[in-house]
């Protein structure tokens, strides 16, 4: 596999891309994109695990089941959530719209959204803006198509990878968003993720379903679930590879690369977190079973202590077994050993339950990096989950305190 530092989506054949501002936000800034097929697309979604729904999930779930999708229209600043029949209403009309100006049925498009809660569309401005984002749809608007779906993110998040399937050039791209109301089992977040591979609809879906158990739901900021979040994958075929029909050996090298671009796609999204200063990331090993791994990672990952803990480079290991021991998962606290990894130092902090003695300089040391690892073994079996957060910081308080000023 190889990674594709300075590509983005539109350099994935077939595809076309546009960000404008349209007016939802106050200033200037990008806040409505287009991402566009020349060519019929296979298409398979993961959406929110929140009960309330925002209208553009509730438009995809129905979508998502055409043969062909060909576009994603995108708006940022606004959710169109907890808005009722009409914002249901107006996610339709979007994909309405876009279909109209790319001449292409309103089930072929499919829609996001992202922002403020409760807070109706300004229809007028979207409209002119899916217009004119259709008009300038080109292979250099893959940029500004990932600036238009940022809300409080500081950076653009992009992934690009290439593998080879019989002799063809396979390439995977995605963008995405989330910064804030991050937790385990998506959350505010969206990913857009397209390839030229040729791969069947069932066994796409499968692909993806398989990889964000692993990696967009294993990431925290906060520990609230969103009411929008979704990852949209779109394949269009042109590298013309033999159509992956089954789990066989092109299917497994597929399914490595879209999962590697979803883990890197994550950790961006964790360390992005509004106000964070770090990324930290969880490895639990020695668990007996996969589900355990899974639920005392995210509960050290998702402690507000934890967090805070790192932020002030405190090397409280207390917070962190007090988080396993809640979690409600099976192992033996006398068994398990704790430590920090640093870019090139660490250190055992933790051991069969007790502390140690260990340097406190040089564990500050490790914690004041901005790329901080957590070990902890459990020394029960064989199991191991990893999972992505960040620190807690003043900031996160205070974007959060007027965000919808």
């Amino acid at each position: 596999m190889k990674i594709l530092k300075d590509s983005i989506i539109t350099d994935v054949e077939g595809f076309l891309a546009a960000g404008v501002h349209c007016g939802i936000k106050k200033s200037t800034k990008k806040d409505l994109c287009v991402i566009y097929s020349k060519y019929p697309c296979r298409a398979a979604a993961a959406f929110t695990t929140n009960k309330v729904k925002a209208a553009p999930v509730i438009v995809n779930m129905q979508h998502i089941k055409s043969e062909n999708i060909r576009a994603i229209v995108v708006n940022s600043g606004i959710a169109n959530a907890c808005t009722g029949d009409g914002g249901i209403k107006d996610a339709y009309k979007m994909t309405k719209i876009a279909a109209d100006n790319l001449k292409i049925q309103s089930s072929e498009v499919l829609v996001a959204s992202t922002g403020v809660i409760g807070v109706p569309l300004p229809m007028d401005k979207i409209s002119l803006g899916i217009e004119n984002a259709c008009k300038n749809l080109s292979k250099d608007g893959g940029i500004e198509a990932a600036q238009a779906i940022m809300t409080t993110d500081t950076f653009i998040k992009k992934c690009s990878v290439e593998i080879e399937l019989d002799s063809k050039k396979i390439m995977l791209s995605g963008i995405a968003k989330g910064s804030g109301m991050i937790h385990p089992n998506m959350a505010t977040m969206l990913s857009f993720i397209v390839t030229n591979a040729n791969i069947s609809k069932d066994m796409l879906s499968k692909a993806l379903k398989e990889s964000v158990v692993d990696s967009y739901n294993m990431i925290s900021v906060d520990g609230d679930t969103s009411t929008n979040d979704m990852v949209l994958i779109l394949a269009n075929g042109r590298a013309e590879n033999n159509e992956i029909i089954i789990e066989d050996e092109n299917y497994c090298k597929f399914k490595e690369a879209l999962h590697y671009l979803n883990c890197e796609l994550a950790k961006q999204i964790a360390k992005d977190g509004e106000g964070a200063t770090k990324l930290i990331e969880v490895n639990v090993k020695g668990a007996k079973t996969i589900e355990d791994a899974k639920i005392l990672s995210k509960s050290v990952i998702n402690s507000n202590l934890v967090k805070t803990a790192v932020f002030g480079s405190d090397a409280n290991w207390g917070r962190i077994l007090c988080a396993l021991g809640y979690s409600g998962a099976e192992f033996n606290p006398e068994n398990v050993s704790i430590g920090f990894k640093g870019s090139i130092d660490e250190v055992e902090i933790v051991k069969y339950g007790m502390g140690t003695i260990f340097d406190e300089n040089l564990a500050k040391k490790i914690l004041d990096e901005d790329y901080v690892k957590i070990l902890i073994d459990l020394n029960d079996g064989n199991c191991s989950s990893t999972a992505w957060g960040c620190d807690l910081t003043y900031d996160y308080v205070k974007i959060n305190g007027s965000y919808r000023s």
